[in-house]
């Protein structure tokens, strides 16, 4: 009965999804706010809660994605929002435990679905993260159900003698392309390592945080920055910028090589920040290669990405923060709301079958600067 379950409320959510992208390419409006950089966020922030959950934005995606919740949970909690942000936990867990799976996204109806890979490798890194850092009080069948989840992510994933990623595809942060077990993706398997030992899980998963560093020094970080997976150099921000932002790496020094690399390569002009290089090296999905959606993950700048960034910089007191910190403001005074991403030249990303999204959650994050 929960396969079925499972299958419908997958085949209903993924559809809706699609039914809304495109008619928002189309036809939906942007909704744009007065105010200082900060007073539009808010009211974005404010504006995405719906009483039961955090909508991830005020365009299409108006469902719940657990990626973009959970980069924002913290921030959330800081901002005063810990009893909305614990309510949407334990509004995701029923969702999640009625289908016995954790995916990456969440209708308004309670169907769960994951997209556009049938598999999400960071859906329960984010989940654990949000409940950690949200000080969740987890019930009993709540945390039963998590020893479930993390025994079937091992056999799912990962290598059980090792920890180490499979070679397999799976949706993450840049879904729109294939890579070959990216640094973000070993950088959120750290991060819930961690996770796992101070929900007192470890007996359903028994790896270490240090495991995953090693992997990431020793694999990944080619001396200015990490590569975006194991058979490419290249650089791409979420494989560059999550382990330090997540602190799954805490190294200054090497940090400051990264940031030293993104000032040389221009990656935070106009505006902050580029999403990569070289993106076709990488194999794209159907759908989201160079014709029907270019650049998307590309020579575009993403306002996610430089919320890590900005976060990044200052933790470790970087001379340039101030500067990018300026002229992300003036991005968001721009467009008068919080976008998805937007052209090198800051113009609204437009596709044939896709516009970017405004008002992101994604603007919590920017608040806690």
């Amino acid at each position: 009965m929960k396969r079925l379950r499972r299958s419908l409320s997958a085949l209903i959510g993924q559809v809706r999804t699609l039914f809304r992208q495109i008619y928002n390419r189309y036809f939906g409006k942007i909704e744009r706010f007065e105010g200082t950089p900060k007073e539009i966020c808010a009211q974005i922030v404010d504006k995405l809660w719906g009483g039961t959950f955090y909508r991830t934005s005020l365009g299409h995606y108006d469902f719940f994605w657990m990626r973009d919740f959970g980069t924002s949970s913290e921030s959330l909690v800081k901002l005063g929002h810990g009893d909305n942000v614990r309510a949407n936990i334990r509004w995701a867990m029923h969702a999640f435990r009625k289908t016995d799976c954790v995916t990456s996204c969440i209708d308004n109806l309670g169907n769960t679905f994951n997209q556009p890979e049938k598999r999400t490798v960071d859906s329960l890194p984010w989940l654990l993260h949000s409940i950690v850092v949200s000080n969740y009080q987890l019930s009993k069948t709540e945390h039963v159900f998590l020893e479930h989840q993390l025994r079937k992510y091992i056999k799912k994933f990962l290598e059980p003698t090792t920890g180490d990623l499979k070679k397999q595809r799976y949706s993450e942060m840049r879904d729109a392309v294939f890579y070959d077990r990216s640094a973000y993706s070993i950088a959120l398997v750290g991060r819930m390592a961690v996770c796992v030992k101070k929900l007192k899980l470890t007996h359903a998963f028994p790896y270490t945080p240090e495991r995953y560093q090693q992997v990431l020094l020793g694999l990944y970080w080619n001396g200015d920055y990490f590569n975006a997976d194991r058979a490419s150099s290249a650089y791409s921000s979420e494989s560059a910028l999550m382990p330090f932002f997540l602190k799954v790496i805490d190294d200054k020094k090497r940090a400051g090589k990264t940031f030293d690399y993104i000032n040389k390569a221009k990656l935070n002009k106009p505006y902050p920040l580029q999403y990569g290089f070289r993106d076709n090296e990488f194999k794209h999905r159907l759908g989201m290669g160079k014709y029907i959606m270019p650049e998307y993950t590309g020579t575009t700048l993403w306002t996610w990405h430089a919320t890590f960034y900005l976060h990044t910089m200052k933790r470790y007191d970087r001379p340039e923060y101030q500067e990018q910190y300026d002229k992300f403001s003036a991005l968001i005074a721009r467009h008068k709301t919080y976008p998805e991403l937007v052209n090198h030249d800051g113009s609204w990303y437009y596709a044939p079958v896709y516009r970017a999204d405004p008002g992101m959650v994604w603007a919590a994050i920017f608040l806690t600067l």
